[in-house]
This record gives structure tokens, sequence and C-alpha cells, in this order.
């Protein structure tokens, strides 16, 4: 791998904006400032910002299957997620992957096909694997405990969405999207959830199976949409520090006293609401309740929320950007990335500060320009 030089940028270093150059070498930061000939980046009137850890998210979905009952390879729809991905500055991302007892696209064949394909690939974009453990999916317990201990997952979040979509399949417009999706009947499907709910006596003792596994492999742990405190710190006992989407303001305060992460979705920031009616990203993350914001379901909201919430004013740049880089890798248990510093890994983000239109002019990630825009053709010497 070539060593490059990135000259003349504005570099988020030690919390603030400085003029910096950096070096980069084997897929590190090697020195700020260095001295020597390299092949060089001219990074003259951007920003150099640490590469996004999106935490959470799902986008990939909608390149497995665009539509319900329309799936392509998994091969194929992760190459475009890649480029997704790294279009919009994220240089690593946890693939939020529902492992459900739904047939179809969040199923555990599905499951396997997608994690087989994560293995296979040669990819620039660090791709994970979060395991939203769907918590009335006991048939694939075993499976998720051998993944676990096989090192194929990277963050397990216990989730439990099997209440709320009984609740949902009374209605038929709304049940057949649950339906449409498993490419099931509307009765079959309901019947399938009916024997599900069914085994509720065998979900706790599943959860703590699982929660025990991935305290073995050290792996960071969530829960997702707590609506009580008692839920939230319920799921801190296992060991989960990550509290994702709470569904009350109250949880997330709490939560983040109890020195726990707790995430939110960049699409709250942008769009200025969240589109379930739940609380303002943007006012939480000012208040200091929400430290992480993550993709959820679209990729281009991380780093435009960033910027919406340094132009709010409460903000400053640096540590709205810390929001979508330096505390999700903290979160993660990733410490060799997420800040700009010698020794760290050189996932970059070159950005274009134009007010209300910031863009990434390139993303660098292991090192290597990964992405470049029609503007920063010109800038690579």
């Amino acid at each position: 791998m070539r060593p490059l030089r990135l000259n003349g940028g504005r570099a988020l270093v030690g919390g603030e904006l400085v003029q910096a150059d950096l070096l980069l070498e084997e897929g590190r930061i090697a020195a700020l400032d260095p001295s020597g000939d390299a092949a060089a980046f001219d990074a003259c009137g951007l920003l150099v910002l640490p590469g996004i850890v999106d935490i959470h998210g799902d986008a990939f979905e909608r390149q497995l299957q665009p539509r319900p009952g329309v799936d392509f390879p998994a091969p194929l729809g992760l190459a475009e997620t890649e480029r997704q991905l790294l279009a919009n500055g994220i240089t690593t991302a946890f693939h939020g992957v529902t492992l459900s007892w739904e047939p179809g696209l969040r199923s555990l064949e599905s499951w396997r096909t997608l994690l087989d394909a994560l293995a296979a690939g040669a990819w620039t974009c660090d791709m994970r694997v979060h395991l939203r453990w769907e918590a009335y999916n006991l048939d694939a317990l075993d499976t998720a405990l051998a993944d676990i201990a096989a090192g194929r997952v990277h963050l397990l979040a216990f989730n439990d969405h099997t209440p709320s979509i009984l609740k949902k399949l009374a209605d038929p417009v709304t049940g057949a999207k649950y339906s449409d999706r498993a490419g099931m009947g509307l009765a079959e499907f309901r019947a399938l959830a009916d024997r599900v709910a069914g085994r509720a006596p065998e979900v706790g003792p599943a959860l703590a199976r699982i929660a025990a596994a991935a305290r073995a492999a050290g792996l960071p742990m969530a829960s997702h949409d707590d609506d009580t405190i008692a839920a939230r710190d319920g799921f801190r006992a296992m060991g989960a520090g990550i509290c994702e989407f709470p569904m009350a303001e109250a949880v997330g305060q709490a939560a983040r006293a109890a020195g726990d992460a707790v995430v939110m979705g960049s699409p709250n920031v942008v769009r200025g609401r969240s589109h379930l009616g739940w609380a303002s990203a943007a006012r939480l993350a000012e208040a200091g309740v929400c430290s992480v914001l993550s993709s959820d379901y679209y990729y281009p909201c991380l780093l435009g929320a960033a910027f919406i919430l340094a132009g709010r004013g409460v903000l400053d740049l640096p540590a709205a950007w810390a929001l979508v880089s330096a505390n999700p890798a903290a979160a993660a248990g990733l410490h060799d990335r997420g800040t700009i510093a010698p020794g760290q890994r050189a996932d970059l983000v070159l950005v274009d500060p134009r007010p209300g239109a910031p863009r990434a002019v390139a993303t660098i990630a292991g090192g290597r320009v990964a992405h470049l825009d029609a503007a920063g053709f010109g800038r690579l010497g």
C-alpha cells in the first residue's frame, strides 16, 4: 500500500479543527505535519474528519429486497451497499441484521446467506454484523450461539417486536406488510405468529443463554426500543451497555446517568422529527442524552446530521462529529478508530463544508482511497 499525504486541510485533532497535514502508511495514520515525499491529496478548503462509524444501519435490506418478495443475491446487494456507505463517509458499518422467526428477508436462511457473503467478500469498508436478536426466535438460538462463538457476530442487540407485530396483524392492511415481506398469505402468517407467541415461557431462559454467550465472546451488547427504565436496567444487568432508540425520554436520561451509550437515528435529526413520533434526537443530543447517532435506515443522514447539529449552535462541529465517529467507536469497543492521531486506523472522510450542502469529497478506509467524487479526482496527485 502506497503512503499517502493529505495536504492543506483542517483536521479534527484532539477535539479541535486545526490546520494539519497527515501522512498515512500501511493503513494507519503515521504522523501529523510530516516531512518527506509521498503521493499527495490536496485537501485545501476541506475538513479532514474521522471516518463515520455506523453502529446500527439496516438500509442494506433494500439492496437485498427492494420490493416485498423480490430478492437479489447477497453479494450483489452488499457490493451496492458498500458503495453507498463509502460515498457517505462511512468507513465502519454495523449491519443491523435481524434474525427473526419471520420467513423471508429476516429469516434464519437469509441470516446464513448474508453472513456467508460477508465472509467471502473482500470489502474496503469494515462491514460488521450487528445481530438484532428477536427474543421469540427460539428455533434459531443454537445457530446464533454458534455464530457468536465463531466470531461472526460483532454486536448483539436484544429486540422484541413480536408483541407489536401481533397487534398490527389485527389490521389487514398493516398486517399485509409483514406477510408480504415474509412471502406468505396473511392468514398463514397470523397462524405462525400465534404459534410463536405461545412459546413465551421459553424466552427468558433463551435471552440469558445468548447474553452469556456474548459476554464470553467479549461482544458489546445493546437493548432496543426500551420502553421503561426497569426494562433498560434489566438489560444492563445482562451486560448491555448500549441503549438503542429509547421509547421515552426518561429512559434515555436514566441510561445516560448510568453510563450507557444512548443511540438515536440521524434521520430524526435531518427530518426534524421521528417518523414514529418519538423525541427529537437533535434536542436530546444537545442535552447530552443522545451520545451516538446511527444511520438507522438511511445512510446519507449521518454526515448531514452532524453539520445540522453544529448549525443549530448548541454543539460545535467537533462535538457533533463525535456523535458519528468517536462515540460509536467507543461504544462498540473499537478503540483504533473514530479519532485522528498517530497509530489510529486511517479511516477518514474529507468533507466540503459548504453551508447547507456538506458532502464527502473523498473517503479513505484503512489507508485506501475508497471514494472520490468528481471534484476529488482533480485533487489526487
